[in-house]
């Protein structure tokens, strides 16, 4: 099982494009839920072996890091955007799957902790409910911005603020 993830844009998604940018770190996401669905089969068959372990850590890497950056992200430049544009509603709605998406990774990382330690999973199939429900949260919220938050946003932020974002995005991480 092949684990290996980036936390970093690649070279079409850097941070002198933001909306590219959050684009970049929907399709990381996917990559880390079908991970995690692999780990669930692979559990399955093989238990909480080395390369379930390093799966566990990868998944737990992103999700510890990338994802709550990539949520501040949107909160603080997409969703002002969305606000000022009459889409208040709209972000709103955003902010309550960012803290329900918060909760169901907390409750993912728990297992996610023990299979790191070695340690299967005592219900598997508890489990694998419990991340495939985590997955289609994940992938409904992505979807949701792909078709009517991102280009809301984009369509109401200009040259100068699409820099502001880009700078403070960077900023934060300490890339520049």
């Amino acid at each position: 099982m092949r684990s290996v993830i980036d936390l970093h844009p690649g070279p079409g998604a850097g941070f002198d494009a933001p909306f590219e940018m959050l684009d970049a770190c929907h399709q990381r996401v996917e990559r880390m839920l079908v991970l995690l669905g692999r780990l669930s089969a692979h559990l399955v068959a093989q238990g909480a072996d080395e390369q379930a372990q390093q799966a566990a850590r990868d998944v737990m890497r992103y999700f510890d890091l990338a994802a709550p950056h990539h949520h501040e992200d949107e909160e603080r430049h997409v969703l002002p955007r969305l606000r000022e544009c009459g889409h208040a509603a709209l972000a709103e709605r955003v902010l309550r799957e960012h803290a329900k998406m918060a909760a169901a990774w907390a409750d993912v990382r728990g297992v996610l902790q023990g299979i790191e330690q070695g340690l299967s999973p005592a219900d598997g199939v508890a489990t694998a409910q419990q991340w495939l429900a985590f997955a289609a949260l994940y992938r409904e919220h992505i979807a949701l911005e792909e078709r009517d938050v991102f280009p809301l946003a984009r369509e109401h932020t200009g040259a100068d603020g699409l820099r502001a974002m880009a700078d403070e995005m960077a900023r934060r991480r300490g890339a520049r």
